[in-house]
């Protein structure tokens, strides 16, 4: 399989070329425009639009009708600001969430409205699915860290198969402009159906599972082209059938560490957003029964290399914090929030944020009391305090991972990057720089687009070389800060 970004078109990206990158989280979206010059990576968004489950047929789903309308009209303003500048929009790359997807049918039909990871219907799919593959054969093969709402146990919970196809979100929207149906491969390997060594993919699986051998599309790089915009799609966004959608690192987290700004060869990365995604980049997975048991996954990069991490709760703990006091008319912003909670004393009650109570939206701030409750500690019914309690938890969660993943891989990291929402997140960087001891670098905040534009750049010949060559150009071209232990950690 194709390792080094090599993109299948040739030609050079023309004078003025920029890059549209469409960058979608679990609770909102960006279409951004991305420049790109031996000095640096500029971006501009263009285009926001909120995200989020709905209930739809009685489970949590994405309106995905109204994501993919949003995008459309992203990518036609990103047309129209490119074409008042003179410049040319070489390209489309695509960036989601991980492990969910839509069902399509052999028209092209979406099925239904596609699942989100956050509904609960595949509880009841992990006892059967682990009956027909042990967990220990899973590892050893996918390297995936176990959750509840994997791709696999997802797809063992849909009541019928026959004559549809899965296509990841970013693949779906890939398909739905271009007509071409592929997985990419960053994306694929959150799935749990995919070889973490072979890098292709586990048919075995699908076999024992009673899925169809085809259920997945063939097997895309970062990097390669998908396909050209269908003749209606170009016109529809004003731009020229021609314009190619090029795969980047679809599953948000790739893109953002292959933007991680690392001068330095040991390093340890903190994706901090809706989730927290922290661990190592390594060459080879790390797929012994230790790594398992500490519940490590190994997922794909670009350039072929493998994401070490674990994936934990994140900054959601305070959006949905903010979501239930804001429904009791307590309307505090983050800057407020985070303000109070670093006015407190170290020291206060923490929580596990990786626990599954706190997966499913609704009264966030009570089921944070009640897990504290539940340990044998108290704390407040204060937003302050709650802040305070969900910072703590994350950087000491931060830090036990990564001690974790050093022991398991036989690394030692010498500096910590924060990329992502969480970067600027100044009591957050601090608190884990505290909890690690080691030195926290924090930024750029939208290091997933930029991930996401370098890639697409490298492949259209506007910039050149591997992922050490592309950090030079983020650490260039965006205002980092560090943090440095100023308190000993509890740990």
């Amino acid at each position: 399989m194709t390792t080094t970004g090599t993109a299948l078109n040739t030609a050079p990206a023309p004078a003025g070329a920029v890059f549209a990158a469409v960058d979608i989280g679990a609770s909102s979206g960006r279409v951004i425009l991305g420049r790109v010059s031996s000095s640096g990576v500029e971006l501009e968004v263009v285009h926001r639009f909120p995200n989020g489950v709905v209930e739809i047929d009685g489970g949590l789903r994405w309106d995905f009708d109204a994501l993919f309308g949003e995008v459309l009209k992203g990518l036609a303003a990103a047309a129209t600001v490119a074409a008042a500048r003179n410049e040319t929009i070489a390209s489309i790359g695509l960036d989601t969430w991980a492990v969910d997807y839509g069902l399509v049918n052999t028209d092209g039909e979406l099925h239904a409205q596609p699942y989100s990871y956050r509904d609960d219907r595949c509880l009841a799919a992990v006892a059967p699915v682990h009956q027909k593959l042990d967990p220990a054969r899973l590892y050893g093969t996918a390297g995936l860290q176990f959750l509840q709402f994997n791709t696999l146990y997802q797809l063992a919970a849909e009541p019928d198969l026959d004559g549809l196809q899965a296509l990841l979100i970013p693949d779906l929207i890939a398909f739905l402009l271009t007509g071409e149906r592929r997985t990419e491969s960053t994306n694929a390997s959150t799935t749990g159906l995919f070889g973490a060594v072979a890098g292709e993919w586990a048919t075995e699986f699908l076999s024992a599972l009673g899925l169809p051998a085809k259920l997945f599309p063939p097997l895309v790089e970062p990097g390669e082209t998908i396909g050209t915009l269908r003749p209606e799609i170009a016109s529809r966004l004003g731009l020229p059938a021609s314009t190619e959608v090029v795969a980047v690192g679809s599953h948000d987290t790739a893109s953002a560490v292959a933007a991680v700004p690392a001068q330095e060869g040991n390093f340890a990365y903190i994706s901090s957003g809706t989730w927290s995604l922290v661990g190592l980049e390594l060459k080879h997975p790390v797929l012994t029964e230790a790594s398992r048991a500490a519940n490590f996954t190994n997922e794909r990069g670009v350039d072929g290399t493998i994401r070490y991490l674990r994936n934990m709760g994140g900054l959601w703990l305070l959006s949905e914090c903010q979501r239930t006091w804001a429904s009791e008319d307590v309307t505090l912003g983050f800057p407020d929030l985070l303000r109070a909670a670093a006015a407190l004393p170290p020291g206060g009650p923490q929580i596990d944020p990786d626990d599954s109570c706190f997966i499913a939206p609704d009264n966030m701030p009570e089921r944070i009391r009640a897990a504290v409750r539940h340990s044998g500690d108290l704390l407040p019914d204060d937003p302050a305090t709650i802040t305070r309690c969900i910072m703590d938890s994350l950087a000491a969660g931060y830090a036990k991972a990564i001690i974790a993943a050093e022991s398991l891989a036989g690394r030692t990291v010498d500096v910590v990057h924060i990329v992502g929402g969480g970067s600027q997140n100044k009591l957050l960087c601090q608190l884990t720089a505290d909890a690690t001891g080691k030195k926290v670098v924090a930024g750029p905040v939208e290091a997933t687009a930029v991930g996401n534009v370098l890639v697409q750049a490298r492949a259209a010949g506007k910039v050149s070389g591997g992922l050490t060559d592309l950090r030079r150009l983020v650490a260039a071209s965006h205002g980092l800060q560090t943090f440095t232990p100023q308190q000993l950690s509890r740990l």
